[in-house]
């Protein structure tokens, strides 16, 4: 069973609950989950809140209203009437199997989530409740000698995640909204398209060590390749949620109040390989429905050796990665990627669990926020907190 809450004020908290048990029946080793949460986020940070700079142009705005246009729309970004709530339950059941061995385990889970907006502008659609149900299969297989600092085996993850595929059978002429977004009604008709969610959603992921010398404290390389796609049944209605957010640290779950998966690639800034492709595309003259991608990959060479093994462990790594993450899943291509490398270190301590710090290079460019202007990655420092995959 587990609680947690968070918040930094004014501009997010969250709060979850989850209980489970893994001998649902008490014969046999089946697990039983089930979990609840709840998120309110605001377009306002305390960055924003707290900086001169845009406290004085939103007081300027609403005096004179010179910067009230286009980007310099400085009220926006102190607006906490503009939210996004999201409400969500889900239940789990899982199953060992014996074939092809042991090691596998096969998991079922039904999910719904309602996200509730309200002038938010992160999505293509601003106003409205929209409703996630979903049904995933996952396959799994965890090999490994030691859950701490593995030296042989091997983790796999495949799963799938799809809703009912809703525009197939409800008559509604997406084309026709999609040739016509800048009409009256528009903003409504966006209501009525996303009130019921639609997407199918694949992932794969592969980790295995390898020990190359021997004894308990050895060099151990850890081989990582993973990728995940988000398809839909119709080009018109691509969901705007379970995207995946590409580069950075990666901190494990989703942001945005669970509307994203968070993907990390060392070396670069949070998001940044999402933002790139996005732009990539719309300098192409192409059009995009989000900063976020729909499409990603990662692989990963890095070789470990432990400074401390027991309760606490403590190791050092030094690793090659490079990934890429496009905003058309059409377009993916598992040869094109941004690498980068670097150090690092990882600490499990008892009653905290695993932390770490690296410090990568990113060796290609991305484009940044500032319309137009490319940078490589260049040298980041990145926190680890929670268990990595």
């Amino acid at each position: 069973m587990g609680f947690s809450f968070q918040t930094n004020g004014s501009y997010y908290s969250s709060l979850s609950a989850n209980y489970g048990t893994n001998w649902f029946g008490g014969k046999r080793p089946n697990s039983l989950n089930f979990g609840v949460f709840y998120s309110k986020q605001s377009d306002i940070s305390s960055y924003y809140r707290n900086n001169a700079f845009y406290n004085n142009y939103a007081l300027y705005n609403s005096g004179y209203g010179m910067y009230n246009t286009g980007m310099y729309n400085y009220d926006s970004m102190l607006d906490d009437d503009k939210t996004m709530t999201v409400f969500g339950a889900s239940v789990g059941w899982g199953k060992r199997l014996r074939w092809p061995d042991d090691f596998f385990q096969l998991s079922l889970s039904l999910g719904y989530t309602r996200y509730m907006l309200r002038d938010w502008s992160y999505f293509y659609i601003h106003n409205g409740n929209c409703n996630n149900i979903n049904l995933g299969v996952t396959l799994s297989r965890v090999s490994t000698d030691n859950q701490l600092f593995p030296r042989r085996g091997s983790e796999m993850i495949a799963s799938v995640t799809a809703t009912p595929p809703w525009s197939l059978f409800d008559n509604k002429d997406y084309a026709h909204l999609a040739k016509n977004s800048n009409s009256a009604t528009y903003e409504a008709e966006l209501q009525d398209v996303y009130r019921w969610i639609e997407y199918h959603k694949w992932k794969f992921k592969l980790r295995s060590f390898t020990a190359l010398t021997g004894g308990q404290k050895c060099f151990v390389l850890m081989t990582r390749a993973e990728f995940g796609l988000l398809g839909s049944y119709n080009d018109n209605k691509r969901s705007p949620f379970e995207t995946f957010y590409v580069g950075g640290d990666g901190m494990s779950g989703y942001s945005y109040g669970y509307s994203e998966e968070t993907i990390g690639l060392r070396g670069y800034e949070n998001g940044s390989i999402s933002y790139s492709s996005a732009y990539e595309e719309m300098m192409n003259g192409r059009s995009i429905s989000s900063y976020n991608s729909y499409a990603y990959d990662r692989f990963t060479l890095e070789l470990r050796y432990p400074f401390m093994l027991g309760n606490t462990t403590i190791y050092g790594l030094g690793f090659l990665e490079g990934g890429n993450a496009w905003a058309k899943a059409k377009d993916f291509n598992p040869f094109k990627m941004k690498r980068s490398a670097g150090l690092g270190v990882r600490i499990f301590l008892p009653m905290v669990g695993l932390m770490g710090i690296d410090w990568a290079y990113g060796f290609d460019e991305v484009y940044t926020s500032q319309a137009g202007a490319t940078k490589k990655g260049g040298s980041n420092f990145h926190f680890i907190l929670g268990q990595e995959f």
